[in-house]
């Protein structure tokens, strides 16, 4: 604990408190060729489970919204496929989000219109960020939200945080040359209305979400920020709340091999006095 809190004292001395609205609890679920998939820093996938049972499953578990990730659509320059999105519409009454290849404002729709609540572009939005400014003019902010895979790197002589791009299949991913911060004040700026910070170091190795990354992001931006990446047992999710003083808590592993259940996750931090829904 005070090893954490000296990592990040000098970076968000300023910050400002954030919003006192309960912290969410998403569980994340990445797709590909019909199944939910998981890995390690977005390698070594491997099946665990079903979509549309995984979505009843976290819906009963009091999951707050769920987010699924078709991972290979952008690498495959695809859409997300709209037949599971509307299966899962018919069976869960939660909110939930929907990413992959969503190239256009026609496509966006298309999936809203099979019934997630909100569309989530990565790559798309790197690709031309002037999508961002057609989807939130013709959706509303409150609709579109940035993934953002983000990994400290040395570049010149100095270490910062730069932007990947196709991670969902390993021999497509690349580096964009593009810093983090940049990214995430052109978001803000163009509209978007959430960002998720998808922190690769840290995704899958159940070690900690990156209090360090987040700080620094929660700092320079006013949107809803969700930390991915690294939760591992409850007391990664009240860290991350309160140091970083982000939004919501995404996480995959340890949702889906049932080594956190949510109901428990939610009472520790209820407990712990982090804002949450019971």
């Amino acid at each position: 604990m005070n090893r954490t809190r000296s990592i990040i004292s000098n970076i968000i001395e300023d910050t400002p408190i954030g919003t006192n609205l309960a912290r969410r609890i998403i569980p994340c679920l990445d797709v590909a060729n019909g199944k939910v998939i998981k890995g390690q820093q977005f390698l070594g996938h491997s099946v665990v489970g079903e979509i549309t049972d995984l979505a009843l499953r976290y819906r009963d578990e009091g999951a707050d919204e769920l987010v699924f990730y078709d991972i290979t659509a952008s690498p495959e320059q695809r859409s997300v496929d709209t037949s599971w999105i509307k299966k899962v519409a018919q069976i869960i009454d939660i909110p939930f989000t929907v990413a992959g290849g969503i190239r256009s404002v026609e496509k966006a729709e298309e999936v809203l219109a099979a019934g997630a609540d909100k569309i989530s572009v990565n790559s798309p939005a790197l690709e031309r960020p002037d999508l961002i400014n057609e989807l939130v003019e013709r959706l509303g902010s409150q609709c579109v939200v940035i993934g953002i895979d983000s990994v400290k790197i040395t570049l010149d002589g100095a270490q910062d945080w730069y932007i990947k791009q196709y991670t969902g299949d390993p021999t497509k991913t690349k580096d964009t040359g593009r810093k983090t911060i940049d990214w995430v004040k052109e978001v803000e700026q163009r509209g978007a209305g959430e960002i998720v910070l998808n922190c690769i170091s840290s995704d899958g190795m159940k070690n900690g979400y990156d209090i360090e990354q987040l700080s620094v992001i929660r700092a320079i931006t006013t949107l809803p920020l969700i930390a991915s990446g690294g939760a591992g047992t409850k007391e990664h999710f009240k860290q991350v709340a309160e140091f970083s003083d982000v939004d919501g808590m995404l996480a995959a592993s340890v949702f889906h091999m049932g080594l956190i259940p949510i109901p428990e996750l939610k009472q520790y931090l209820h407990n712990a006095n982090i804002s949450i829904r019971l």
